[in-house]
């Protein structure tokens, strides 16, 4: 437990968690989609801490981006169904997950990968299927014989993944409804083909639009961000960076957050009681709507919660959603990194 600190001493940048506002938002999920309807992805997080906390509210079913989110959430032993919703092929990783001793299912979407998932000993795929983004994932026509071969080679096929991230983020909601389905309409199909239980597909963006698939991999939901924040959901900012500023000038001032600490591929943060100008590595220059000293918090909102927090090595936890609140503990940010 720490000491009674407030946000506003933070060394800085600092992220800092609203831990009413994290409660809500999980709890509002686990209401939505209950038990194996949410298939939680911890690359939002990269936190086992926050990952018990989804588990306690019944969702102990995990998607994983990387191998070392994978391995560290079987250490810690949240690791009753986990899935790498990404393709691998180097050996040294895909052996590591093969031997924690956890279920581990591997997305395929080309021969390469299945040959790289069966010599590894990996024995439970799904099919990614291309549903519309130019990523990774199979043209829907050729999931069926993947499958096949699949199977051919020993693998137990477990049903179709697809991610609708082209959709998630479109601000019309019946312009998401109808792109949900276009892209859901392209699963289904290479699910008729391929067989299998699952489909697994949905964001927090879609995650009470998508009813087809039978697993959401939503995962910004329990920390949220602006871009998602534009969307009317109702899950609450819980993430802020702290910064402190360093500097003030007649129409500006600059805090000690730039781009080292903020996820920016989906624009700039926007600052409390102020307007967000640019950042740069070290700094974020803003106009404030009321004067500041330099020593002075300011609490910075990301815009995109996932890459910002792979900045950072620890979340700090606050009873309150501002500068005054009181810090209650820390959690490592444990999942970081490449190495298995």
């Amino acid at each position: 437990m720490i000491a009674r600190v407030r946000v506003a001493e933070l060394p800085t940048p600092a992220l800092v968690i609203d831990t009413g506002a994290f409660a809500h938002n999980l709890d509002t999920m686990s209401a939505a989609l209950a038990g194996s309807r949410l298939r939680p992805h911890v690359k939002a997080h990269k936190c086992t801490a926050i990952a018990r906390e989804q588990a306690a509210r019944g969702h102990v079913n995990f998607t994983c981006a990387t191998p070392r989110e994978l391995v560290g959430m079987a250490r810690a032993g949240l690791d009753d169904d986990l899935l790498l919703a990404n393709q691998a092929v180097d050996p040294d990783r895909l052996q590591a997950m093969a031997a924690t001793g956890a279920r581990v299912t591997v997305a395929i979407d080309s021969d390469a990968t299945v040959e790289a998932a069966a010599a590894a000993g990996i024995q439970e795929v799904l099919v990614d299927v291309n549903v519309g983004m130019p990523r990774c994932g199979c043209a829907p026509g050729e999931a069926g014989g993947l499958a096949d071969r699949a199977r051919a080679r020993g693998l137990e096929v477990r049903g179709v993944m697809g991610y609708e991230g082209h959709v998630v983020g479109l601000a019309d909601r019946s312009e998401r409804e109808d792109k949900t389905a276009a892209a859901m309409a392209k699963l289904v199909h290479a699910r008729d083909a391929v067989g299998g239980e699952i489909v697994s597909a949905g964001g927090t963006g879609t995650y009470d639009i998508n009813t087809t698939a039978t697993e959401i991999q939503a995962g910004s939901y329990a920390l949220m961000d602006t871009a998602y924040g534009a969307l009317g959901l109702p899950f609450r900012p819980a993430l802020r960076v702290v910064a402190t500023v360093i500097h003030v000038s007649a129409k500006y001032a600059v805090a000690d957050c730039g781009l080292k600490a903020l996820g920016m591929d989906h624009g700039n943060p926007t600052i409390e009681h102020g307007d967000v100008w640019f950042c740069s590595d070290e700094h974020i220059t803003f106009a404030p709507h009321s004067p500041l000293r330099v020593g002075d918090p300011v609490l910075v909102h990301p815009a995109h919660v996932d890459p910002t927090i792979a900045y950072h090595s620890l979340f700090q936890l606050a009873d309150g959603p501002d500068v005054d609140a009181m810090l209650i503990d820390a959690w490592e940010i444990d999942l970081r990194g490449w190495s298995v």
